[in-house]
């Protein structure tokens, strides 16, 4: 297991686009004109895919709208299977494509406003923008456009959400309510089966 930080962004986007050259005689004007098929080829072939990011965004200081911090927090203490990467995402946003781009799966843990009851787990496998949930107004914006942004590079992980109801986005703390908190031995639980569901 890993743990990624965020603080980090655009050093982490570079690693992950960046191909070193290859050993040639040849100029690399001389490669491009005589065969790009083949250096297009040996990209691919550097790129290698990881496994599984878990990724918990949220504010950690608007309370229950930080439940996928706090889900994080508790990750960090388990053992998890190797290939399993750990991210606090924060508020989200476009600076995280680089990182998600690396990972064939996803398994984002984030609030949600409906009408459940709080602390309610919803398991949603959303392939567009327009199929998530209302999430919270801190960081849906950066969430969607991240999304939209990947769907039109065609470079996106397959994702299971793990949306957790929620009902006070505005109240400022660092602790979840009682419900909230409550919800979090069964949201490990379930990314655990969804991991064991990835592996198999």
């Amino acid at each position: 297991m890993r743990f990624l930080s965020v603080f980090f962004p655009v050093f982490t986007r570079q690693i992950a686009r960046y191909h070193p050259p290859e050993n040639r005689k040849t100029s690399s004007k001389e490669s491009l004109k005589s065969d790009p098929s083949k250096i297009q080829t040996s990209s691919k072939k550097i790129r290698k895919m990881k496994d599984i990011l878990i990724l918990g965004v949220g504010n950690l200081v608007l309370k229950d709208e930080g439940i996928g911090i706090h889900v994080i927090n508790r990750l960090e203490k388990e053992e998890l299977p190797l290939g399993v990467d750990l991210l606090d995402g924060g508020t989200g946003g476009i600076f995280l494509i680089g990182t998600l781009q690396q990972y064939k799966h996803l398994i984002l843990i984030d609030a949600t406003l409906d009408s459940r009851p709080a602390g309610t787990i919803r398991h949603l496998k959303p392939k567009y923008s327009h199929d998530y949930p209302l999430l919270l107004s801190a960081h849906e914006i950066g969430l969607k456009e991240m999304i939209d942004a990947m769907i039109l590079q065609e470079q996106i992980p397959e994702i299971d959400l793990l949306a957790i109801s929620v009902q006070e986005v505005r109240e400022i703390g660092m602790q979840l309510s009682p419900k909230v908190e409550e919800a979090i031995p069964a949201i490990i639980n379930k990314i655990h089966e969804l991991i064991k569901q990835i592996k198999s």
